[in-house]
């Protein structure tokens, strides 16, 4: 049985120039700030949810919710996906399609 991908609303963008990207959401964009954390900062955008996160660029990254992020993860190696980077703890997994796009997947909790 193969999960169901639901997109949410978040979109993730990574860059090492952190502080000045959150100057530009926040005060060129006036974009105002819902979540913030050590290394990563929320914005609401009104159609989604972007998030500035410090780290490596590896360009905009769209979230999928799965109930079964290792079923999933399975089922997309499986499919020719490449895991780029993981984080158990959260859970989620960065993953590259075939076709080059990056996507992160994100265990619901639940199985709906």
């Amino acid at each position: 049985m193969s999960n169901t991908f639901k997109a949410s609303r978040d979109v993730i963008v990574r860059t090492e120039n952190w502080s000045e990207a959150l100057k530009f959401y926040g005060s060129v964009l006036g974009l105002p700030m819902t979540d913030r954390g050590e290394t990563i900062v929320g914005f609401e955008t009104g159609a989604f949810c972007l998030y500035v996160e410090q780290g490596k660029e590896h360009g905009p990254v769209f979230d999928f919710l799965v109930p079964d992020i290792k079923t999933a993860k399975q089922q997309l190696v499986a499919a020719g996906c490449t895991v780029i980077e993981e984080n158990p703890t959260v859970p989620r997994c960065y993953i590259r399609d075939p076709f080059g796009l990056v996507f992160n997947i994100e265990q619901t909790g639940n199985s709906d």
